[in-house]
């Protein structure tokens, strides 16, 4: 852990180190956190370049997200890396499968059942095609967030939030924001990019993939409008936050992620009684005067953006669909809903064993819960619009996310996770809806 020295040991700092420090930060802040309206259209502005991406793409953004799992499939088998271990070797085979499945998406060729719109077409145009412009784009930009001060600097300033309540240092704040306002996906580039860092322990890492890398604001509104809930727009999404960063509190001191390696090479410093502002300012000074020209960190970071888009797109394809395909033609969702029936029958409601097999449902995609309780009673509704945030992972995008990272979660380490928040996440969100009912009411 590093020392902080008192401010009379420290040089003044340089007017170009200040600006070093500041405007790539603010610009990045801008890029990343800021909505703004453009086309009659009120988002962040890495989501209007996207859209202006795809845009400008037209047609040829289906063979540009193409190309892109085909590398991403061709990627194991020229480094070498499916030979790692057998996870390697299936999960290699899978993105071979991805290809293919793309290959059906792109050109209508396969059997009718897969071109239903919940099928290839929503996984291939909702998903895939996002994802495929978002992670490099981002990452043209991470530099700006990431590389000059600012997230050493807000680390030391919510250390004495982050570290008591969720076990992670203050920097992961900026994680949890930038998956909640723009993706998860750019939440987990920038886990993965300090975790290699040594900023990050393995199991800060892990709290924070699996905790804070959530939907974005934009997606929890089409789940709110899907099971008509934006009449209590406010109060679902303050509660659903609120619900998602109390089961990540408790999911922290739980195995497995209590019990992963919490060493790293190189910690935040800790601030004086009194002194934390000055800290934290001196802290973000000293990485702005040693970081790179920003070509170098653009470069740096669109390669690792470019590799971690190619990882992800095959394993969406593949697992999204046999996840889609599961849910839809086959009971196990209904009986693994079984399991947390007691967590939902213990506050009487009606469509307890319904919203059940939902949650299960959301294993596969997070959107699942919402299209199968759009017609259920309001608290069943308001569950399970909670539920689809609040158990973060997924098949069908998330969890082949993280497998694209460096971050030591295995398969079976991330079922527990979503088990327990699952059921965590139902035992707070049903009283909570029968609460929003009664003021709504």
């Amino acid at each position: 852990m590093d020392t902080p020295t008192t401010s009379s040991t420290r040089p003044r700092p340089c007017a170009a180190t200040v600006l070093k420090l500041l405007l790539p930060s603010a610009l990045g802040v801008l890029i990343f956190f800021v909505p703004l309206e453009l086309a009659g259209r009120r988002t962040i502005l890495l989501d209007h370049m996207v859209t202006g991406a795809r845009d400008l793409l037209g047609d040829a953004s289906g063979l540009y997200a193409l190309a892109l799992i085909v590398a991403g499939a061709a990627y194991p088998l020229l480094r070498g890396t499916w030979r790692r271990s057998p996870t390697e070797r299936i999960f290699t085979l899978l993105k071979l499968g991805g290809v293919a499945a793309a290959l059906m998406a792109l050109t209508g060729w396969g059997p009718a059942f897969l071109h239903q719109p919940d099928m290839l077409p929503f996984l291939f145009d909702k998903l895939v095609i996002p994802v495929g412009l978002i992670v490099p784009i981002g990452a043209i930009f991470l530099a700006l967030l990431i590389g000059y001060g600012l997230l050493e600097l807000v680390g030391v300033l919510v250390q004495p939030v982050m570290r008591p309540v969720w076990r992670t240092p203050g920097r992961s704040a900026i994680d949890a924001v930038a998956s909640f306002v723009g993706s998860y996906s750019i939440g987990l580039l920038i886990t993965n990019r300090v975790y290699q860092a040594g900023q990050y322990s393995a199991r800060e890492a892990a709290i924070i993939a699996t905790g804070f890398s959530t939907v974005s604001a934009t997606f929890m509104i089409i789940v709110a409008r899907t099971l008509d809930l934006m009449g209590v727009w406010n109060l679902y999404f303050w509660l659903t936050l609120l619900i998602t960063f109390v089961v990540t509190a408790i999911t922290v001191r739980l195995p497995p992620l209590s019990r992963m390696d919490d060493r790293k090479t190189d910690g935040e410093p800790e601030a004086l009684p009194g002194r934390r502002l000055v800290t934290a300012w001196h802290t973000g000074l000293a990485v702005a005067a040693r970081a790179p020209g920003l070509h170098r960190s653009v470069a740096l970071n669109f390669r690792e953006g470019l590799v971690m888009a190619i990882s992800i797109l095959p394993s969406i394809m593949s697992v999204g669909l046999l996840g889609l395909l599961a849910a839809k033609y086959t009971p196990l969702f209904e009986w693994l809903g079984w399991f947390f029936y007691p967590f939902v029958a213990v506050w009487g409601l009606e469509d307890a064993a319904a919203l059940a097999q939902a949650a299960a449902s959301g294993l596969a995609e997070m959107f699942l819960p919402a299209l199968l309780m759009g017609e259920a009673e309001f608290v069943a509704r308001f569950a399970a619009g909670v539920v689809s945030v609040s158990a973060v992972l997924f098949f069908s995008a998330s969890i082949p996310c993280i497998l694209a990272t460096r971050i030591p979660l295995t398969v079976g380490r991330m079922l527990v996770v979503w088990f327990i928040r699952v059921a965590l996440s139902l035992t707070l969100a049903v009283p909570t809806g029968y609460l929003v009912q009664a003021l709504a009411g």
